[in-house]
């Protein structure tokens, strides 16, 4: 049966004595909602790892003022059952107290692969993701960490840092995870109504045509942005926030087609922003 804890310390006795067995801990952090994506995840650790611990928190320090931290979804009952389906030990389910208790003023954060993409219209987020992954970190010092190719930025972002701080956690992404239509599996997809659902589906559809035009050879990033912003502003119910091509590993906007390039678009659906993306190796 899955473990649950809600401490950090107790969290940390566990993995000790796993450590002191030899084995090898996976780790996937997670803010709940649990779906598809996530159980890829929870699988290649499995598959990876002696034992799985995975994490359970809506990080608020992620969040700005404006956005959907209480709307956020949560359901931790289905979380637990697609944990132990999924080969999960442990899962680590902290209130924010826990985490961020009175007083708490440290923090953790990065220039460099934060500042385009998401930086620009979440300016805060970036130092709450990696404030709050250095903390699961020395929780559960972990020998593999797994995090979703859907959030590319987030992936770069905490490669950078555990290279940066000498992290002794080896990162690894996964693939995108979609529905039957193309849609990126993700748990604000909740938010959509039937005809918000509906008109999601520009995001893979413009990303798809986008990755097509650069395997038939298309050569300009402007003339690809440009393409994909026209296919995406063609949806009444789609409002860009932002559609570019930057440096996979570290961030940095391109001008050619070169190297391993990330492609990546946030749009707002009504009022449910979404995000999906793919890299290209030239």
């Amino acid at each position: 049966m899955i473990k649950i804890t809600t401490a950090a310390e107790e969290t940390r006795e566990v993995i000790t004595e796993w450590k002191r067995q030899g084995l090898s801990v996976g780790f996937v952090p997670t803010m709940g909602f649990l779906h598809e994506g996530h159980k890829s995840l929870i699988d290649k650790a499995a598959k990876d790892n002696d034992r799985v611990a995975v994490s359970v928190f809506v990080n608020p320090m992620q969040f700005s003022p404006n956005e959907d931290l209480d709307k956020y979804p949560r359901d931790f009952a289905a979380d637990t059952k697609l944990c132990e389906e999924s080969g999960a030990d442990l899962i680590f389910h902290p209130t924010p107290e826990e985490l961020y208790p009175d007083g708490f003023c440290s923090f953790v954060d990065m220039t460099g692969p934060t500042a385009e993409l998401c930086g620009k219209s979440r300016p805060i987020h970036f130092r709450g993701v990696c404030t709050v992954v250095n903390k699961l970190f020395n929780i559960i010092q972990p020998d593999r960490a797994y995090f979703g190719q859907k959030d590319a930025q987030q992936l770069a972002v905490i490669r950078r840092m555990v290279k940066d701080l000498n992290m002794p956690v080896e990162v690894i992404g996964c693939p995108i995870i979609r529905e039957a239509d193309g849609l990126a599996k993700s748990s604000r997809n909740k938010y959509l109504s039937e005809d918000e659902r509906k008109a999601a589906l520009i995001l893979s559809k413009t990303i798809f045509m986008g990755e097509k035009m650069l395997k038939n050879g298309e050569k300009s990033i402007s003339a690809l942005l440009e393409a994909m912003r026209k296919n995406i502003e063609a949806e009444p119910l789609a409002k860009i926030d932002y559609v570019d091509a930057v440096d996979a590993d570290s961030i940095r906007k391109i001008d050619a087609v070169q190297g391993r390039v990330l492609v990546a678009i946030a749009v707002y659906i009504g009022k449910t922003r979404l995000i999906d993306n793919f890299i290209f190796e030239a």
